[in-house]
């Protein structure tokens, strides 16, 4: 049995784990759990005031708990009880939605920072906290009265602590907790990556563990085999810049509209292009792995545009009809071979997962560059080898959304991972658990990359570890 005194003694990572194996006091809380699901049978769209797993306050850290204990819950006879309220703020997207248990998408809302991202051709993290800041509460307000609700109807709230921008995901984690702690609702924590995963099976009904994902974003490139909830392995991820930073720095540098972001632009521009009249290089060709880079490819471009001398500071709208041609032909020839990357780690991916998960059916592929039709396109040819199925959601349900943060604290509040409802108000000096960089699975050793330029600075240990770690100490 651990005593609360050394358990205040550890590290803040491995705090948030349930260090209470099977004892009296879990016991205690098990007769608690079975007691709410008699509750959740008998109430409808009322709201849960007391967590699975809850600790006495005596065990409490400083810091924000994330419980990574399980207890399973998932009985079918009240899903259509659970109603959650999911908040995303990872990045440059103010994003809130109500779903219920049953996958039925009540509300949603976004606030997009388009002009921003226009105006510094990127994200600029510091103004997109602000703009988070703005509109956060009015975004949550919106998507409470568009589902018809208020606060004491919700079941829990979820919210995305990681990866992402700290900035911006302090935004969403502080009104995520003003808002459970004001109406004693549980609270639960998202891994961004998981979500945008876990939100295709809200979309595919047949979609079970385990499948392989495909997460494609502006910050992210990820190939990961997904056992389980809370047990992933990657495969392969970017030792340098994701996709969507190519895409979006190359229609900066073609002088293409940024409101919709650079990767809709740029493939737009790409349908008036030859795909084979820029001969760029496919990157990591010598590289029998998984892993992506895209750093080379955007030196390319460059250059390529450099040689053609188009000037980025004269909009697509007022080019000359040379000039157009030049720069679709370069978004046509980019964008071909940015895909012919992904096509080949993605094969590759596919033998590897039949061989860890020979049961594996299908290839999920989300993240905000999943939107791409030339990309599910090309991909889709992918798995018809290997008498796969693509899963591609919406692309609604591509981009930060809050129904994919939502869905996935639902999927979780299911087996007992979430934290007991917060304060209803937090001291100046609280110290926010924000996870930054937060992997999502641990590294496959075939696949682990020794590039110089892969970053393997690690705040936090993997989700999958910590969930690992949490299953060990309930045996």
């Amino acid at each position: 049995m651990v005593s609360s005194s050394s358990l205040l003694t550890l590290p803040s990572t491995f705090s948030r784990l349930n260090l209470f194996p099977k004892s009296s006091i879990l016991s205690s809380f098990t007769f608690k759990a079975l007691n709410l699901l008699k509750f959740h049978k008998q109430q409808r769209l009322r709201p849960l005031n007391y967590p699975l797993l809850y600790f006495p306050h005596s065990f409490s850290s400083s810091a924000t708990h994330f419980s990574t204990s399980t207890i399973s819950v998932s009985s079918k006879s009240f899903d259509d009880d659970l109603v959650v309220l999911g908040i995303e703020t990872s990045c440059d997207d103010t994003a809130a939605a109500i779903v219920r248990g049953n996958g039925e998408i009540l509300s949603q809302v976004v606030s997009s920072q388009a002009d921003l991202l226009a105006r510094y051709g990127g994200v600029a993290p510091k103004m997109a906290e602000e703009a988070h800041s703005q509109v956060i509460d009015q975004v949550v307000q919106d998507t409470l009265d568009k589902a018809g609700l208020t606060e004491k109807e919700l079941s829990a709230v979820a919210v995305t602590i990681g990866p992402g921008l700290s900035l911006c995901l302090r935004v969403g984690v502080q009104k995520a907790r003003r808002v459970a702690g004001s109406f004693n609702l549980p609270i639960i924590s998202v891994h961004h990556m998981e979500a945008h995963a876990l939100v295709a099976r809200l979309v595919e009904k047949e979609l079970q563990f385990p499948f392989l994902t495909l997460l494609i974003s502006g910050g992210h490139n990820l190939l990961v085999l997904a056992h389980d909830l809370g047990h992933y392995t990657q495969l392969g991820t970017t030792i340098d810049d994701a996709i969507g930073e190519a895409f979006d720095k190359t229609a900066k540098w073609l002088g293409l509209d940024m409101r919709k972001s650079g990767g809709p632009a740029v493939e737009q521009l790409a349908q008036e292009g030859d795909a084979e009249s820029v001969r760029f290089s496919i990157p990591m060709k010598q590289h029998k792995d998984c892993n992506f880079s895209y750093a080379g490819l955007k030196t390319q471009v460059k250059l390529a545009i450099a040689s053609r001398n188009i000037d980025a500071k004269v909009p697509l709208s007022c080019a000359s009809s040379q000039d157009r041609c030049s720069r679709a032909d370069i978004a046509a020839s980019f964008q071909r071979v940015a895909v012919l990357h992904l096509e080949e780690r993605c094969e590759r991916a596919v033998e590897w997962a039949l061989k860890i998960e020979p049961s594996i059916k299908h290839l999920v592929v989300s993240g905000g560059v999943a939107s791409n039709l030339y990309i599910r396109a090309q991909l889709d040819k992918v798995v018809n080898k290997y008498s796969l199925q693509l899963v591609c959601p919406p692309p609604n349900l591509c981009t930060d959304n809050g129904v994919m943060v939502a869905w996935t604290g639902i999927e979780n509040f299911r087996v007992g991972r979430y934290d007991p409802p917060p304060p209803a108000n937090d001291p100046e000096d609280f110290m926010y658990d924000l996870r930054p960089r937060w992997p999502l699975g641990e590294e496959y050793a075939e696949g682990r990359s020794e590039s110089p330029y892969l970053r393997r600075a690690r705040v936090h240990p993997s989700l999958t570890s910590l969930v690992r770690a949490s299953h060990q100490q309930q045996r």
